[in-house]
């Protein structure tokens, strides 16, 4: 092999290891279908999910919202989620408020007792989410929160938190989106079994 390329090599046996953990791990499963539990009951009722994050994990809270808006693997109604990344709400508050309250301010707006705030953070002690964890509950919303490392603040701040057993941030965010593509299809199959019959 190369020795240029021994890094990809050690990226994907880093990748692998988390994932090895992760199967031995029935907990780590429970929460994911815990997670979709929730989400389903929640759209059942007709209530919404919200989701943010930070960074990549913006992007990974925009990825979750459209795929349950608009479609995941087949066509089905849309599901009510939005993800807070209006760059208007965000610039405005971070302006004249703080970056720390672009999330809860979000949800002082729009949340309501029984939607779902999804926070995603790698670290699990951004502010910015650890505020938006404070306001749900103060809501009436439960919240779900994807974590790494340790899980930091958020674990214990969270109805369900799913912290995914890595360091390496992009180790965590690789984990990210499969659960969240995991939630995904759970919603669809509870909500829409047709769809894999």
């Amino acid at each position: 092999m190369k020795q240029e390329n021994l890094f990809i090599k050690e990226a994907f046996q880093g990748a692998q290891e988390v994932l090895s953990t992760i199967l031995g791990d029935e907990n780590f499963m429970n929460k994911i279908a815990l997670c979709i539990e929730e989400l389903s009951a929640a759209f059942r009722r007709g209530k919404k999910a919200i989701s943010s994050g930070n960074g990549g994990s913006m992007c990974d809270a925009i990825h979750f919202a459209e795929e349950l808006s608009g479609r995941f693997k087949n066509n089905r109604p849309a599901l009510a989620a939005i993800a807070i990344s209006d760059p208007g709400h965000i610039s405005c508050v971070g302006n004249d408020y703080g970056y720390q309250d672009i999330f809860s301010r979000y949800l002082e707006g729009l949340g309501q007792e029984g939607d779902i705030y999804l926070g995603i953070s790698t670290s699990g002690n951004s502010e910015n989410i650890i505020k938006a964890m404070e306001v749900a509950k103060a809501r009436g919303m439960k919240s779900i929160a994807l974590l790494g490392k340790d899980g930091g603040k958020l674990k214990d701040m969270a109805d369900i938190s799913v912290i995914v057993p890595a360091m390496a941030t992009e180790r965590i965010q690789e984990v990210h989106i499969k659960i969240i593509h995991l939630i995904i299809e759970g919603i669809e199959r509870k909500l829409y079994p047709e769809l894999y019959a």
